[in-house]
């Protein structure tokens, strides 16, 4: 689509009729929107507002200095400069354009009260710290613009503006807006899959009915007395479904690992309960927790990830927060449903 740049040029005006010719032609001829204040002296507060709005409006802002300072607002300051200065504020793509050779300018058109010739050389200092090119003729001028307008284009790609009738409808800029976002999920979605199961097909991971054994340690005590205590260790087997079941729905808002570890290991005193007690060194013991390993843990985390149906949280958290979030997936969420949900 094709856009046209609206470019505020600020500058003395009286001084530089010229100059200002020059660069007004070369934008046209750059298919730009040259915009200037020189007609509005921005007397008031009203109209330094309204030289705020138009560049605001613009895509780039010029800067020309040759000999004169300008004319100054009440606290001192040349409304060029406070224009500059605006811009800068505003984070407007800026290009100054200094004359090289003061010592050319015609008397007429150069400050000699002190006042103004310091001002103008403290101005031309805090210009140069920004991108700036030199000229020293009208016509050097238009030919040196046109080319750095060209590379700060480049430089600093900017909105611009489209005609009317090359905008697209309401409705169809929704349309595109949903599709965008559509294949930017799907993206995301297939990125995450293959990134979650490193290359393996996923109909090579176990998972469903298949079963995985591990390494649990039992704890008996007694209720009134829980600082006694014993331990045994065993091995036992759970299917990935039972396993899953029993996790999803705290996983269905993002759950930090060590209260994951701890539905884990609920669920295998649940799963184990006969087998524990009937332990002979757990007779007369009336209070039983489990705990697997850490190892078998983060398998069960890095293959419910390969599986798709959990990825790490998002949210943004303390940073006094170091602890690792893990949450559903859509996929996960839909093979929750399919194993919890109740049917009729």
């Amino acid at each position: 689509m094709e856009k046209k740049y609206q470019v505020f040029v600020s500058s003395t005006y009286v001084d530089l009729i010229d100059e200002r010719k020059e660069v007004i032609q070369a934008l046209l001829e750059l298919d730009c929107i040259p915009i200037g204040m020189e007609l509005f002296p921005a007397s008031d507060e009203d109209q330094w507002e309204f030289i705020k709005s138009v560049i605001d409006d613009c895509d780039y802002y010029v800067l020309i200095l040759a000999g004169r300072y300008g004319s100054c607002a009440e606290n001192g300051i040349g409304y060029t400069e406070m224009e500059y200065q605006y811009a800068l504020e505003t984070n407007k793509p800026i290009i100054s354009f200094i004359h090289s050779n003061p010592g050319n300018i015609p008397a007429s058109k150069i400050d000699t009260e002190p006042a103004l010739v310091q001002k103008l050389a403290d101005f031309k200092e805090l210009a140069q710290k920004k991108l700036c090119r030199y000229w020293e003729s009208p016509t050097e001028l238009g030919g040196v613009l046109g080319r750095s307008i060209v590379q700060l284009k480049k430089r600093s790609p900017a909105l611009g503006w489209v005609k009317a009738s090359n905008v697209p409808s309401e409705g169809a800029t929704q349309e595109i807006l949903r599709l965008k976002n559509q294949i930017d999920e799907l993206k995301e979605k297939l990125k995450q899959s293959e990134s979650n199961s490193g290359g393996i097909e996923p109909s090579e991971l176990a998972q469903g009915e298949d079963l995985l054994k591990v390494t649990v340690t039992a704890t008996a005590s007694e209720a009134d007395r829980p600082w006694i205590n014993t331990d045994q260790t065993y091995t036992t087997e759970v299917t990935w479904n039972q396993l899953f079941s029993e996790l999803a729905p705290i996983l269905i808002d993002e759950t930090n690992e060590n209260d994951i570890y701890s539905r884990v290991n609920t669920f295998f005193v649940s799963h184990d309960v006969q087998k524990i007690s009937q332990f002979e060194i757990f007779q007369g013991y009336d209070r039983y927790s489990c705990s697997i390993s850490r190892q078998d843990f983060e398998t069960i985390i890095v293959q419910f990830r390969a599986l798709g149906l959990i990825q790490k949280g998002r949210r943004n958290r303390s940073v006094k927060d170091r602890q690792t979030y893990w949450c559903l997936t859509d996929h996960g969420d839909q093979v929750m449903v399919g194993l919890r949900a109740i049917k009729k």
